[in-house]
C-alpha cells in the first residue's frame, strides 16, 4: 500500500509538472515537520526516527521539484525536516515566524513577491499550515490533526484574479 502511495505520488507530482513547467507557474509546497520525539512542543524537540525517514521521503517526493527555497521556523523538528533537500538542493532554510496570523501573512505577500515563477517549500507545524494557505490566496478549508504527519499540500496559482489551486497528497 505504502509503496502504491508513493507512485501514485510520483504519478501526480509529473503530471504537475508536465502541467506547469509550460506556463511558468509557481507552487508553494508545504509539508508539517515529521513526527516528534515527544509531544511536546518547544524548539527543541527533535525528530524521532519515523520524522526522519518522512523528512527523507518528503526530499524524495520533491527532488525534481525545481525548489529554489525552503521556508522553515526556527524549531529542531522543521530544520530537520527540511534538512535532507535543503541538502540536496544546495539551499539553506530561510526562517520565517508562524507564531500570528499577521506573521503568516507576511510570509505569504513575501513568497508571491520574491518567487513569483518558482517553486517553493515551507515546513511548519499544524497551527501554521492552514493560515499559510489562506494568506497563498486558497479559501478551502484544512484541518490538520495532532497525529497528522503525511500531508503535502501544493499552492499553484491561478491566472486571470482567480484563486489558486490546492491539491493535497499524502506521503
Amino acid at each position: 500500500m505504502r509503496r502504491t502511495g508513493v507512485v501514485r505520488t510520483a504519478f501526480l507530482l509529473l503530471a504537475f509538472a508536465a502541467v506547469a513547467s509550460p506556463m511558468a507557474r509557481a507552487a508553494v509546497f508545504l509539508v508539517r515537520h515529521g513526527e516528534k520525539q515527544t509531544e511536546a512542543n518547544e524548539r527543541e524537540v527533535p525528530l524521532s526516527e519515523a520524522g526522519h525517514a518522512r523528512a527523507r521521503r518528503v526530499a524524495g517526493t520533491l527532488r525534481d521539484a525545481g525548489i529554489v527555497a525552503i521556508y522553515s521556523t526556527d524549531t529542531v523538528r522543521t530544520l530537520s525536516t527540511a534538512e535532507p533537500i535543503a541538502t540536496a538542493r544546495g539551499l539553506r532554510p530561510i526562517l520565517y515566524d508562524g507564531s500570528t496570523p499577521a506573521s503568516l501573512a507576511a510570509l505569504g505577500e513575501r513568497i508571491r513577491k520574491e518567487h513569483p515563477a518558482e517553486n517553493v517549500l515551507v515546513v511548519g507545524h499544524s497551527n501554521t499550515i492552514a493560515p499559510l494557505v489562506h494568506a497563498l490566496g486558497s479559501s478551502e478549508e484544512i484541518s490538520i490533526g495532532g497525529a497528522d504527519y503525511d500531508g503535502l499540500w501544493i499552492v499553484v496559482p491561478a491566472g486571470g484574479g482567480t484563486a489558486p489551486s490546492l491539491i493535497r497528497l499524502r506521503q
